[in-house]
């Protein structure tokens, strides 16, 4: 069973389909590694060619196949718009430990929506970190 830290740097966007019409977008990203999520900064005004270079740590235990990343574009007066995903398998990043930036497909509807640019490294835990996550976070006193 495969436990340790998955990091994720999230760097760039490009060619992303702007759905804004007024103004340029301001995309931001949803990651999702099995059941939990975290979200990147607004890139305000940044429109289809977007900028994070943001870090992103989440705890991996058990099967984790996937990350799921949503680029979505924040809407003042409506609900946010989807602009596109990419599934990033993991098993290439559990096996060598790190992956350097690179492009993956963003997709809506199955059409090509853009390219997002991630790089990957895992940390397998040593073996009394995988006690404590066992137990929760919390040390059992002898």
């Amino acid at each position: 069973m495969v436990r340790g830290k998955l990091e994720v740097l999230l760097v760039s966007a490009k060619g992303l389909d702007d759905s804004d019409f007024f103004n340029s977008m301001d995309p931001y990203v949803i990651l999702t590694c099995r059941s939990h999520e975290q979200k990147s900064t607004v890139a305000s005004g940044a429109g289809s060619e977007p900028e994070w270079n943001e870090t992103f740590v989440f705890a991996v235990s058990g099967d984790a196949p996937e990350l799921r990343v949503k680029i979505m574009d924040i809407d003042a007066l409506s609900a946010d718009d989807l602009v596109g995903e990419a599934c990033i398998p993991l098993e290439a990043v559990l096996q060598e430990g790190s992956l350097p930036p690179a492009v993956h497909r963003v997709v809506k509807d199955e059409e090509y929506r853009g390219e997002i640019k991630i790089a990957l490294t895992f940390t397998p835990a040593e073996e009394n970190e995988e006690e404590e996550e066992s137990y929760g976070g919390w040390n059992q006193s002898t």
